[in-house]
Parts: structure tokens; sequence; C-alpha cells
């Protein structure tokens, strides 16, 4: 994580444009020049290139691949139960059968206006540089977006892959774009911030706590979470959990049409251990023994915690955000970070948090009348409805067996 300068959602800078415009167009006039080089559906006998792929590209190690990581890969983007054979990840592949590109993609049911939608999920896009083919990424975009779904969304673009959709005739959107943070206790929140680079950091924890009590008795009403008498939070299972998101979600104009089996498959992948701390799933209720909204995170001691979704009724965000911060507060955390969502802006804002930019959310539809939905605040997308939750449980799951 990086400090925030400003709270500013800042525009694609003039140098990634072109360069993604460079790769846009050379990628579609080169088939004579690539080698043999093209995109396809990704399958089975793939999966082991993708892993070593990945281990090389986002751990930067080189050696065998675990199997476990090969399976893990396989299960997500090829076996899902609710897979659809016709939206699928995709590799690049040279001329002699070596596959040097990949870009995961999930399909995600849309419901709008009663209307059934085909949705996709662009995850996380690997090329090899070592190959010296600097189209493949742009291959890999250019067929995402051109598949068969009503709607082709990504959660977590960097500006070259920005540009590349923004030259597609991709949307960005401002409101879904953000990250937010609520500072529980700031000097262990700025030694956990200088750890990320500097290791050693981790082991002056204890420094920071008279610190962090001196300054929680010095501006209370800024660093306290907020106690709300009327509202309580309980541990919940995942079967209730997934049908109260459902309710609730099924609420927003334009919203995911989740199966209860793949919810909660979702869910259970996101409980596994985490190298980011202990799952939480907890229910809100106000006055009443019916839920109200949840917040799922993952949370330690000393550590910023990871907010995976929060799901709220109408007008109870900020109730449902006191619970998720006081809870928190009470295991420990140094802070609290998550994904934005319009419905909970107004309830950030008044509430101590500050946003920053770090990646962009996008939209591309055929059908422009799609978009509107997103532009206006009135889809629910981010989290579970993102790519966030794959990258959270990949990226866990590929520590885990590497031993990173």
């Amino acid at each position: 994580m990086t400090i925030p300068t400003m709270n500013l959602l800042v525009p694609i800078d003039a140098e990634s444009g072109a360069k993604a415009a460079r790769l846009l167009a050379a990628a579609e006039h080169d088939a004579p020049k690539s080698a043999g080089g093209h995109v396809r559906a990704a399958k089975a006998s793939d999966m082991e290139q993708v892993a070593r792929l990945f281990m090389r590209v986002f751990e930067k190690q080189e050696g065998p691949v675990p199997p476990s990581l090969t399976a893990y890969l396989a299960q997500l983007f090829l076996d899902a139960p609710e897979r659809d054979p016709e939206i699928t990840a995709k590799v690049h592949v040279r001329g002699d059968g070596v596959v040097n590109g990949f870009i995961g993609v999930l399909p995600l049911p849309f419901r709008h206006a009663g209307r059934d939608l085909r949705g996709a999920v662009c995850g996380s896009l690997m090329v090899d540089e070592r190959d010296g083919d600097p189209f493949a990424g742009a291959r890999l975009m250019r067929s995402f977006l051109s598949g068969p779904q009503d709607i082709s969304l990504s959660e977590t673009a960097n500006p070259v892959s920005e540009g590349m959709w923004r030259k597609l005739r991709g949307t960005i959107l401002p409101a879904y774009s953000l990250e937010w943070v609520r500072v529980l206790r700031p000097a262990g929140f700025a030694l956990e911030v200088a750890r990320r680079s500097v290791p050693a950091f981790g082991a002056m924890r204890g420094v920071a706590k008279p610190f962090d009590a001196l300054a929680r008795r010095v501006a209370p009403g800024v660093l306290r979470a907020p106690e709300n008498p009327s509202a309580q939070d309980r541990e919940i299972g995942i079967e209730e959990l997934a049908e109260l998101i459902q309710r609730i979600v099924a609420k927003t104009p334009m919203h995911p049409a989740w199966s209860t089996t793949a919810l909660r498959r979702m869910i259970e992948n996101a409980s596994h251990k985490s190298r980011y701390g202990t799952f939480i799933a907890r229910a809100v209720t106000v006055r009443g023994a019916t839920p109200i909204g949840a917040f799922l995170y993952h949370v330690e001691r000393g550590r910023i915690a990871h907010v995976l979704q929060v799901v709220a009724l109408p007008g109870q965000a900020g109730a449902v955000l006191d619970r998720l911060f006081l809870h928190a507060e009470e295991l420990g955390a140094v802070a609290v970070r998550g994904r934005s969502q319009p419905f909970l802006l107004d309830a950030l804002l008044t509430r101590n948090c500050f946003h920053v930019h770090r990646a962009s959310s996008l939209v591309h539809a055929r059908d422009e009348s799609l978009i509107e939905p997103f532009l206006s605040g009135r889809a629910f997308f981010n989290g579970l409805a993102g790519d966030s939750w794959t990258r959270l449980v990949g990226d866990d799951f590929a520590k885990d067996v590497t031993g990173a």
C-alpha cells in the first residue's frame, strides 16, 4: 500500500494511453510478424504452463510448479460449477506451442429490469516479457472484449490496461475505482505501511502502542470507531450469509444473478487461510433479529484489515460500517481498508475515511444502455461481484503452496 497524497481519481496519463494505443494497433496488424502467435480458450493441458507463468510473473520464482497450484487454477477457471463454455479464460500461444500469456476470465450473470444478461469479469493479465512479444497482452485483451458476453468488467486495471479498455470503447467507473481506508491506530498504521517496503519495521509494532494510546485519548472522535447502541453484530454461517447477500443485492437495479451454490462456493473459498488474517463474517441487526446487512473481512492484530464485502439495506450502510470498524478495533487492527461502491460513499465520508486510487474499475458493453446503471451507481459491483475475491484467494493460495 502507498501513502496517498491527495483524495482524487487520477485520469490515465498520456504516456500510458499512447502506449496502449500503439500496442492495440500493432496487435491488430502484426499477424505476419507474430511467428504464429495466437489467442485461444484455455484448456486443462495449459494449466501447468499457466501456473509456471503465474509464479514467474507474480511471484518472481523459477523452478518446479506445485501440482496444487495447477489444480487450483484449473478448478477456478475451468471446472467451476457455474462455468460458461463460451466465456472462459484465454491463453496466448507462441508458434512453437508454448503458452506465453494468460488472461483470467470468469462468467458473472447479471439481472437488469427483468432481463438476464451474460457478464464476464477480467482478472489477472499475465505475459512472459522474456519472449520479446510486446503485443501478446493486447491480443488477449482484444479477444476478451470481443467475446459473447453482454457486459465485460474489470475491477483492477492498471494504466496500460485501462488505456486498452478506453481504446476499445471501455468506460471507467470513478465511483467504483477508489479504495477507502479507516485508520484506527495511526502509529501502528504508519509502521504497517512502512513494513511493506522494509520488513524489519514489523518488529517495532510494540513501539507504536503508547503513541496510539495517546492519540486515541487526544482525538477519540477521529480515531475511535463510533458506537451505535441500536446496532449489534453476530457471527453468521455461510448458508444464511449467502441468502442474506442475495436478498440485499437483488434490491439494486443492476445486480449479479448468483446462484446460491455459486455464492456459497465463493464465500467458502474466501474463508480459507489468508495471509491477511482470520476470515470474519458478521451479520448486523438494528433493533430486531432480521439482519440489515453484513460484512466479510480478514483481520489480524497489528495489521491492516482487508474488507472483502459490505452489504446493507438502503439507508443502513452507516450502521453496518460502524459495527465493522468497532469489531476490527476490538481485534487490534490498525486500520480497515476496502474497495468502494457508490452506496457506501456517503457513510464513509462521514466516518473519517480517506480514499486513494490504485486501480480502475471499467465496463464495456455493445449496448450502451447497459453502461448507464454503472455510471449512475445503480449497479452492484466490486468485492464478490468483482475480481478482488479471486485475486485475494488466488494470491494467498500461491503464497501458501510456494512458501513465499
